[in-house]
């Protein structure tokens, strides 16, 4: 009998761990801090590209689901000077090389592949220990606990699970990002949904971007790139949206009128993203019987060092 696993964080690179592990007979938990899938929106679109994403959906034996998703036409690329000249108009070469999705499409994806009850919700980690003999203890925030031989940390920038492994803590990029929508963009903003075209819009300058994607639904999503230190943002106040909104946009004073409405013209209150990393190069040694992705939305699945594929041999070898 294989040695079941538990993982933390039922985002797309633990349940895509999680549905890995089940295709290959692994019993498999996942514990995740929100109280539901629909708790909240599961943030933009994500290209999947075909040497790493699309390698693990298709050991996920998902390929067919996923393909059913992408929005044809999404990887054109469009890059605007300040001004509005156009530099690079590239369209969708239909290779699905690197297809787009909306995220929460492919987390549903993921969770209906899952046997009911193998993600537990509403399990807010608290703290983690461990015990000896690679095993772990894993308390909640409620009190209750679980102890494990095999626990994988997918718990975002502020894992809970990554102390069992290093000290290195995530610290400030030194960039931040101010995120919007404009919806039913072609009819109410026509000149931004121009200017972004088909796919992703990239506006850059010195210290300073306009990144846009034009999702389902004739949605533009707007990310609004300021590289200053995080201390500069807070004297923003992002409770009052149209103050935070003309605040941002006065750092894009002189750009054209159809860039600057992305932020100008958002359907919704300005949310700050900062953006925040590991050290670079950062690694840790190995500790048994813990592990966790670092990085990517989607597990690689093609590296002799991946996480999925080291757990399927070492549990197939233990179970022997």
């Amino acid at each position: 009998m294989h040695m079941p696993v538990t993982i933390i964080g039922a985002g797309l690179g633990g349940l895509t761990l999680a549905r890995v592990l089940h295709v290959h007979g692994i019993p498999v938990t996942v514990y995740e801090a929100e109280s539901s899938p629909t708790v909240r929106t599961q943030g933009g679109m994500l290209d999947i590209h075909d040497y790493n994403g699309q390698l693990a959906l298709k050991a996920a034996g998902l390929m067919d689901e996923f393909h059913a998703i992408v929005l044809e036409g999404r990887q054109a690329t469009r890059v605007l000077d300040p001004d509005g000249t156009v530099l690079l108009d590239k369209a969708d070469d239909g290779t699905g090389g690197r297809p787009e999705v909306q995220r929460g499409e492919l987390r549903q994806i993921l969770l209906d592949s899952l046997p009911a009850g193998t993600v537990r919700w509403g399990h807010k980690v608290s703290s983690t220990r461990a015990l000896g003999s690679g095993r772990h203890e894993v308390t909640f925030a409620d009190g209750g606990t679980v102890v494990t031989s095999l626990l994988v940390g997918v718990d975002g920038a502020w894992s809970r699970v990554r102390p069992l492994l290093t000290t290195a803590t995530p610290e400030y990029a030194g960039m931040s990002c101010v995120e919007t929508y404009l919806f039913h963009a072609d009819t109410r903003h026509p000149a931004a949904a121009k200017a972004v075209g088909g796919g992703m819009l990239i506006a850059p300058a010195p210290g300073r971007e306009i990144f846009a994607h034009r999702e389902s639904g004739d949605t533009l999503h707007t990310y609004v790139a300021l590289t200053r230190p995080q201390d500069g943002f807070a004297t923003i106040d992002f409770t009052d949206a149209a103050a935070a909104t003309a605040r941002i946009a006065r750092e894009f004073d002189g750009w054209a009128p159809e860039l600057t409405a992305l932020i100008t013209d958002g359907d919704t209150v300005p949310v700050l993203r900062p953006q925040y990393a590991l050290p670079t190069g950062h690694r840790w040694g190995r500790v048994p019987g813990v592990t966790t992705f670092e990085g990517g939305e989607v597990p690689e699945i093609d590296s002799e060092h991946n996480t999925a594929q080291y757990l399927i041999n070492m549990l197939t070898e233990k179970s022997q």
